[in-house]
């Protein structure tokens, strides 16, 4: 390893303090955070998926609270209805309001995407940083057991498993982000082994940091970007792969629901009682549009090519 330079031993100690952390200027970070938000903002596909998301949400949670009819309750006086003043959505066979068994669905799909989407970013950045940065027989630990995973086939684990986690979304979550974070911490690896080459972080090892607060405070903060976007991508990808396993019996079970259950229940009358399929089905492509088109927006915002005039 290259021992820093007195000079700029000095230099980090001044500025950063004992423990090695860049000192950032106050107005900085500000400064970059308004940067990132004005180019966020000048994208219009973006600040549309935004505000479709926020609209999204505020639905699945407050539509139940305005609507005098709860999924578990079916109106026995009604079914089959097309959509009315009373059943917005209309209802299904058994008389449950669909308006309220989809304002349900979405809020599964919504937990279990940012549940999802943070484990899994999570563990990408831990396992990919500290394989990274560590090297040797970690890194070649920790790689091997990526790759096993990638090979894995999680559809086939997950149905397997179904029966252990019926309605327990604890232990769905975990079984849905095990297999999503594999690509992004392999991507965080190579990065950080540019990163712990850098005079910063030689400087603090130098200085006697230790290896865990040299990823927390210098590798990662670097990875910020990447990791958002990411976690971006994984809630979409978490409501897809959810909404296809409950289609096939894998996910969410009854009684609750889910949109991939009410999808699966309309698939065979969409024909005949389409609001049964429509409703559900337009709301998840609502829900994964909006996240796509955030995710770009990131995605733009954060790359400096993608700027604009500040």
């Amino acid at each position: 390893m290259t021992v820093p330079s007195q000079e700029l031993i000095g230099t980090v100690t001044a500025e950063s303090g004992i423990d090695g952390t860049a000192a950032l200027d106050e107005t900085a970070v500000p400064s970059r955070g308004r940067i990132i938000l004005k180019r966020f903002l000048s994208q219009k596909s973006a600040l549309f998926g935004f505000v479709l998301l926020l609209i999204l949400v505020l639905l699945a949670y407050l539509g139940p609270v305005i609507s005098k009819w709860d999924y578990s309750q079916p109106d026995y006086n009604s079914f089959l209805v097309t959509p009315n003043g009373s059943h917005w959505f209309g209802t299904d066979g058994t008389g449950t309001d669909l308006f309220a068994a989809t304002m349900r669905g979405a809020q599964k799909s919504i937990i279990i995407g940012l549940l999802v989407a943070v484990l899994a970013t999570s563990m990408a950045a831990i396992v990919g940083a500290t394989a990274g940065y560590f090297g040797k027989w970690i890194d070649a630990a920790l790689m091997w057991l990526v790759n096993l995973l990638l090979v894995i086939p999680s559809f086939l684990i997950i149905a397997i498993l179904s029966p252990r986690y019926h309605n327990n979304l604890t232990l769905f979550v975990i079984l849905l982000g095990m297999f999503i974070w594999q690509i992004t911490a392999r991507i965080v690896r190579g990065q950080t082994l540019s990163l712990r080459e850098r005079e910063y972080v030689l400087a603090a090892k130098y200085m006697g940091v230790s290896g865990p607060r040299i990823i927390a405070r210098h590798i990662l903060p670097n990875l910020a970007s990447l990791l958002i976007i990411d976690a971006t991508v994984n809630v979409s990808v978490a409501v897809l792969t959810e909404t296809g396993l409950s289609f096939f019996g894998f996910g969410v079970q009854p009684p609750d629901v889910s949109l991939g259950t009410l999808i699966e229940a309309a698939q065979t009358s969409a024909t005949t009682q389409p609001w049964l399929f429509l409703f559900p089905a337009g709301f998840l492509v609502l829900l994964l549009l909006a996240v796509n088109l955030i995710g770009q927006g990131l995605r733009d915002a954060f790359d400096p090519s993608a700027g604009v005039a500040v």
